[in-house]
């Protein structure tokens, strides 16, 4: 089978971002199936230009698609972003030939759009994921205020839900919601990692001495710098933990808040943070191995109970404790595995109490990070969510009925 996936945000292993897609596709070009990407030229989350040339991957095509460069710099220009690479993706699109499936993945929700008309065009099945609950998530954060846009927002998720002759979500906490709004048939393919990309014997010797971090404990948040990821709380948490030796917290990664975040840690004059710039997922073994534990943590919003973030199932590949600071369906993920600390969200004194307690019992960290990297192999490898996935795609395609 030929698959076309829409994705702006698509990034690949030797690039800064999620790679979900770009791991999926390797597993089904390995299986002799076609893989072709349309993707953004430009980085997610660092704004940085990746490639402005198509190119192959692990025998994944990726071809480029143009896009107004200015995402980061306020909402209507992430908003012209979105629209750029909803056309531009299109055109590209038309010129790929004997496709079976058309894959769009949202937010941003707008290609979504340019896979329905893509797919019914080419007489393709659609495909639509769920990454996130949009709008809803840019309403709970203040993003998206606009009672008309919100109302169109909410129309075209439905419209998407309704036509879609599949949705796949990557977390059960988004199931009530897509269905309640029209999705006729859903599938929960989840979020993981692959555990043979990370080493938990490692003691990232290399990672601390790279980064001026010998004889640290640290406590590493990886991943998004933005307004939902609430790391303001993880500098309040820095501050409370600023008189403990040799602890040191660690920000690592990007996005439009990092700036704000390093301008006030300043202002705190807190010696015991480090900021440092993204990696490519490659290269997330070597920095997650430097870790003593590892942070996850959002808003303290009920509509971020429905998710599954990414970074806590790289934590558990890696054999890490987590200092988990979000409540819902991933507290329950590591409860059963029993490998973090929660902690409530937007509470900087029990973040700092999780941190404090995993310093100073070395023995129970390294059982929780076991336990999680345990867990994770037997239900969240990409092996085993992968066949899952092959599965429903030949299903699908198999299918007669186009909705």
């Amino acid at each position: 089978m030929h698959i076309l996936i829409i994705h702006q945000a698509f990034a690949s292993l030797n690039e800064p971002g999620g790679t979900r897609h770009h791991e999926f596709a390797r597993l089904l070009t390995g299986l002799g199936h076609k893989v072709t990407v349309v993707a953004s030229p430009v980085s997610y989350i660092t704004g940085s230009h990746t490639s402005q040339t198509n190119s192959e991957t692990d025998g994944v095509t990726i071809l480029r698609a143009a896009v107004y460069d200015a995402h980061h710099k306020s909402f209507v220009h992430r908003i012209l972003a979105f629209f750029s690479f909803m056309f531009s993706s299109f055109w590209i699109g038309l010129g790929v030939d004997n496709v079976d499936l058309v894959w769009g993945t949202s937010p941003p929700i707008f290609q979504g759009v340019t896979a329905w008309a893509l797919a019914r065009i080419k007489g393709a099945k659609f495909l639509f994921e769920v990454r996130d609950l949009w709008p809803q998530f840019a309403i709970a954060v203040g993003v998206l205020t606009n009672p008309v846009l919100i109302f169109l927002s909410e129309w075209l998720e439905r419209f998407l839900y309704r036509r879609a002759d599949q949705v796949m979500v990557n977390s059960p906490g988004f199931l009530h919601s897509v269905t309640s709004r029209g999705a006729r048939r859903v599938e929960l393919i989840p979020n993981g990692a692959d555990p043979s990309m990370f080493d938990p014997a490692d003691s990232g010797e290399l990672f601390r001495k790279a980064n001026c971090l010998d004889n640290k404990f640290i406590a590493l948040y990886a991943g998004a710098h933005g307004m939902s990821n609430d790391l303001n709380v993880i500098l309040d948490a820095a501050r409370l933990l600023a008189n403990i030796k040799d602890l040191q917290i660690v920000f690592l990664g990007d996005g439009k808040e990092k700036n704000a975040l390093i301008t006030r840690a300043k202002e705190m004059q807190l010696s015991n943070v480090t900021f440092l710039p993204s990696l490519p997922k490659a290269e997330m073994a070597f920095a997650l191995a430097g870790a003593d534990v590892c942070i996850a943590i959002l808003k303290p919003l009920d509509e971020y109970k429905t998710t599954y973030p990414n970074k806590v199932f790289d934590y558990m590949a890696a054999g890490r404790p987590i200092v988990l600071a979000i409540d819902g369906v991933i507290r329950e993920v590591v409860e059963a595995a029993g490998c973090g600390v929660f902690a409530a969200p937007g509470n900087a004194e029990e973040i700092a109490a999780a941190i404090q307690k995993l310093a100073t019992n070395a023995e129970q960290k390294r059982a929780m990070g076991l336990r999680g990297r345990g867990y994770l192999e037997e239900n969240f490898s990409r092996a085993v969510i992968g066949e899952k996935l092959v599965h429903l795609l030949e299903q699908i395609i198999s299918d007669p009925k186009v909705y």
